[in-house]
């Protein structure tokens, strides 16, 4: 969700930009035709109508055309230097360069910072406002806030405007033209990428057999245990059954005395106890009468 709300002030932005997105493949592909028999000026003239055009952001197939590349050592080196300038760079290598290029419009100006904003997204996320501002060269928040509305209904970005916090959130940008020198790069990156999956998916491996391991211990230890619980039952009622032999009992009912003689030995005692009782009494009447 925005933290600021584009629809009352553009209610109907979303479905133009939406239209000119759609378009935006039939476009390239008509201007990538037209480039291929075009040279000069006329060539000049239709990068800067591709420069211009809504929803096209990708221009590397343009730049590798032979005829588009022949206008860097012609008069039109300017123009050729600009559509690099759009395909890898940004508005503040734009600004640099601004007195050897050719002037832009406002249509170009928004879309190199649209650009700059998502070279910006691929290195970080979160993006403070005066990061953009004065990477975009902008004046103030309401001219950032309705450029990355812009940008978010052309599609090249998605993301949320925390103004409490004064900075783009952004959860997701376009992929921008790669220049050959970066490809070893990339793939330096790919290639530590899968290292470093290989690395988690081995410790995943052995966490894995680890723990079927210790499954399998679990398993023999619980047999184990039943095994020596099944062997004592049967010594148990091997060793009851020749106490009953012995005694010629049903095996029952000599474990049943088996555990009666304590409770019979407790009802004797106070018996006992009450006879040597009256042997004392006795003994002491027949001393009294003796004296």
């Amino acid at each position: 969700m925005w933290s600021r709300h584009p629809e009352p002030k553009y209610p109907q932005l979303s479905a133009a930009m939406s239209a000119e997105v759609k378009v935006t493949g039939q476009n390239q592909e008509q201007f990538l035709l037209l480039a291929k028999s075009a040279k000069g000026a006329a060539l000049a003239t239709l990068i800067h109508q591709v420069l211009e055009a809504p929803g096209v952001y990708v221009f590397g197939e343009l730049l590798d055309m032979p005829n588009v590349r022949e206008l860097a050592e012609s008069d039109f080196a300017s123009t050729f230097r600009l559509l690099t300038v759009f395909a890898y760079g940004t508005y503040a290598d734009y600004l640099a360069e601004a007195r050897n290029l050719p002037p832009l419009t406002e249509a170009q100006k928004n879309k190199l910072r649209h650009l700059s904003v998502v070279t910006l997204a691929a290195k970080v996320k979160c993006i403070p406002y005066a990061v953009l501002l004065e990477a975009l060269a902008l004046r103030n928040v309401r001219q950032l806030e309705d450029l990355v509305i812009e940008a978010v209904y052309a599609d090249v970005l998605r993301g949320s405007l925390d103004q409490r916090n004064q900075r783009l959130e952004v959860d997701y940008s376009i992929g921008r033209d790669i220049q050959r020198q970066d490809l070893s790069a990339i793939a330096r990156t790919l290639q530590e990428w899968c290292v470093g999956c290989e690395v988690v998916l081995s410790g995943i491996e052995e966490q894995v057999s680890r723990a079927n391991q210790h499954k399998e211990q679990q398993l023999g230890l619980k047999q184990q245990i039943e095994s020596e619980v099944a062997n004592l039952k049967k010594t148990i009622k091997v060793t009851t059954a020749a106490a009953a032999a012995a005694t010629s009992q049903d095996p029952e009912q000599h474990l049943t005395e088996l555990r009666e003689p304590a409770a019979g030995t407790n009802q004797r005692q106070p018996s006992k106890k009450a006879s040597k009782g009256k042997g004392l009494r006795g003994s002491a009447k027949i001393w009294s009468k003796s004296n």
